[in-house]
């Protein structure tokens, strides 16, 4: 029996029903290996939590910036993406309270766990929501992610990385940066890439990705990290 109470204390609620908060952390895998357990996995939930999600995001943005829309989609974007949230699901410790499978379980740094963590932060909200309210969610909402919003605006961060190594390496270098694919391999179906990103002629890194699109972004994405441009 799983004991909630840290995590509520870490995410500043109380539950008056604990069985909402437990169903939210219920991934599929689990029940199909636990066909006896008596909650839903969170699906549903998660469904409820991403719209109420984007409507706190989005009553708060139109509240509070004057901005066109296009800036304010960018923002709620970034607010609002897997990687956001399952970087806050980790932060407040979400990770070790899952109901996962025993091969989920193990495949702790993939691609399908950063996922699993952003919609189970979904179906908190709409756990939370359904316990305690509009109000209370978006109190939740605003400490936990709307917070992130002055971070996001003054390093750009809702920028795709690609623009932004572009932008900071004409400020601080006077360069476009360029890209190159170094290597293609696997299949037509399942064609993997490696691609470089140079200032002038020097290589700055690499990156890698399904598409040629995707491992530019990846790389410069690296390149930012490696130029401490974050």
């Amino acid at each position: 029996m799983k004991d909630f109470s840290k995590l509520e204390k870490k995410a500043g609620l109380q539950f008056l029903n604990k069985e909402l908060l437990k169903q939210a952390l219920v991934h599929r895998s689990y029940l199909n290996e636990h066909p006896e357990f008596k909650l839903p996995h969170n699906e549903r939930l998660e469904f409820l939590g991403d719209a109420v999600l984007e409507l706190v995001v989005t009553e708060y943005l139109y509240k509070n910036y004057p901005n066109p829309e296009g800036d304010l989609t960018n923002w709620r974007a970034s607010l609002v993406n897997s990687k956001m949230l399952s970087e806050i699901a980790k932060e407040l410790d979400v990770e070790n309270y899952l109901y996962l499978s025993k091969g989920e379980s193990r495949d702790e740094k993939s691609k399908a766990r950063q996922y699993i963590l952003a919609n189970a932060m979904e179906a908190i909200i709409g756990a939370i929501y359904l316990d305690q309210g509009y109000e209370a969610v978006s109190r939740f909402i605003e400490n936990e992610i709307i917070v992130r919003l002055p971070e996001i605006l003054e390093k750009k961060l809702y920028q795709d990385p690609k623009s932004r190594f572009q932008e900071i390496a004409q400020e601080k270098e006077g360069i476009t940066p360029t890209y190159k694919v170094l290597e293609e391999s696997g299949p037509d179906h399942a064609k993997n890439f490696v691609v470089g990103v140079f200032i002038k002629k020097d290589l700055i890194t690499k990156g890698e990705g399904t598409s040629k699109q995707e491992a530019q972004v990846n790389a410069a994405q690296e390149a930012l990290k490696i130029k401490d441009w974050e």
